[in-house]
């Protein structure tokens, strides 16, 4: 990983000199009050690497005569240099060629020197930006995109399920309703059937009555008529038998009763809806089943769907262990990013941010007061274990800070001047400072 190990900065907005030799891993805190050149630092390195878009809008010093003068060693051997009127860039590469900003941003990540733009984005563009440098993006898009659509079903399905089991529980029931709705012409058949043979049965007992009579007649025929006895005893034996007959029918004959159809015709109304109310209530019931079983069958579908996104996850190359995606929102340690600690929001990003340009070793953070001292020590320690290096700022001049700027110097080093001042002759190499100037030596402030 390409790192920064040395850097020179002269009148860049509130800095008047500055020589600093980062750590190499973990943090290199640049501290001091307000307005007298932290983030100035910051702003300089992002100019230097990042090209004119990260140009100040007032990046000369006021009040100096000197242009800016911008200078970066990486630990690569590229020397990165602006200076002059223009704040020309020159990158000169260990062999000493030339090269220019396409070169720098092949291994400088925009999101190493431009971190709030990673830490002020949404929760969703965090995860998108996770998502997309470890190439399952549009995987679990169309996964999500799958669950929603499988999810919103069964959404519908539930409420279809629960209306029938609501309208099923508030139907009455009758159980000594019929199955099947009653047909009034049907009740009425039956009772023309029934009345039909109580009709015939009243024809046999008036048949009775008559042929009773009319032996009875006979008989008296018989005693007044003497002579013709014999006619009148073969009939009379003839009617003896057809009584005999006759007395045997009457005997069997039971008269069948109409009340129950009487009855039934005239509540056909209110057993049809007896009926009718049953039959809802078995329908909706039946119905509140089979949505309730493709409500299930959804949920399974769900749990496959959601399934697949965890081994997707799980399967990744993630920059940092315990991040993951939900919902498409960034997780870590299961927190979302709004519940995380600052240092976990941190290390968070400078993952990302390795992950995006692997050749990039170094991030550039501002404002780190917000943390507390043993948020920057946990930190410190995890950017030293990854092999980071970062270059923050903080409002403190305690014994956390690498450096101290004040009044746009670094502590120790003012009135140090780097370039040579207009007009003056450059000694050349062999010129030594007199021994009243300022020294600064690389690692000491």
């Amino acid at each position: 990983m390409i790192k920064i190990n040395k850097l020179e900065i002269e009148n860049v907005k509130r800095v008047k000199a500055v020589k600093i030799e980062p750590t190499t891993s973990g943090l290199t805190i640049v501290g001091g009050r307000n307005r007298q050149g932290k983030t100035s630092v910051l702003d300089s390195i992002a100019w230097a690497l990042g090209g004119n878009k990260y140009r100040p809008s007032q990046a000369e010093r006021e009040g100096s005569v000197v242009p800016p003068y911008l200078h970066i060693t990486l630990s690569n051997g590229l020397i990165v240099e602006r200076k002059g009127k223009n704040s020309d860039l020159k990158v000169i590469d260990p062999n000493g060629q030339k090269g220019g900003q396409q070169l720098l941003d092949s291994f400088v990540e925009e999101l190493a020197i431009n971190l709030p733009k990673f830490l002020n984005a949404t929760s969703k563009e965090k995860a998108n930006i996770l998502l997309q440098i470890i190439g399952v993006g549009q995987q679990l898009h169309e996964l999500e995109v799958k669950e929603q659509e499988i999810y919103s079903r069964r959404h519908a399905i539930g409420q279809i399920a629960d209306q029938k089991a609501k309208f099923a529980k508030e139907q009455p029931y009758f159980p000594d309703a019929p199955k099947e709705p009653i047909s009034a012409s049907e009740l009425i058949n039956q009772q023309q059937e029934i009345l039909a043979r109580n009709g015939e049965n009243q024809r046999k007992r008036q048949q009775l009555a008559q042929i009773q009579a009319e032996y009875a007649s006979q008989g008296q025929e018989i005693e007044r008529l003497r002579s013709l006895l014999a006619q009148a005893e073969a009939k009379y034996a003839q009617l003896g038998a057809d009584l005999e007959i006759a007395q045997k029918d009457a005997i069997d004959l039971i008269d069948e009763s109409t009340a129950e159809l009487e009855s039934n015709i005239r509540q056909i109304d209110e057993i049809n809806r007896k009926v009718r109310a049953n039959l809802d209530k078995d329908k909706a019931e039946t119905d509140a089943g089979d949505y309730r079983q493709q409500y299930d069958s959804l949920t399974t579908e769900i749990n496959a769907v959601r399934q697949q996104k965890t081994d997707l996850l799980t399967n990744a190359d993630l920059p940092l262990p315990g991040l993951s995606v939900e919902n498409g929102e960034l997780l870590y340690n299961g927190q979302r990013w709004d519940n995380m600690s600052g240092a976990d929001q941190l290390k968070v990003a400078a993952a990302i941010v390795r992950k995006l340009k692997p050749d990039c070793g170094f991030i550039l953070l501002d404002k780190l007061e917000q943390m507390d001292m043993d948020s920057l020590k946990e930190f410190g320690e995890w950017l030293e274990q990854e092999g980071l290096q970062a270059i923050a700022t903080r409002v403190s001049t305690g014994e956390e800070c690498s450096i101290i700027i004040e009044d746009g110097y670094v502590a120790g080093q003012e009135g140090i001047q780097i370039q040579q001042p207009p007009g003056e002759i450059d000694p050349g190499e062999g010129w030594s400072a007199p021994a009243s100037a300022p020294t600064w030596k690389a690692g000491e402030f």
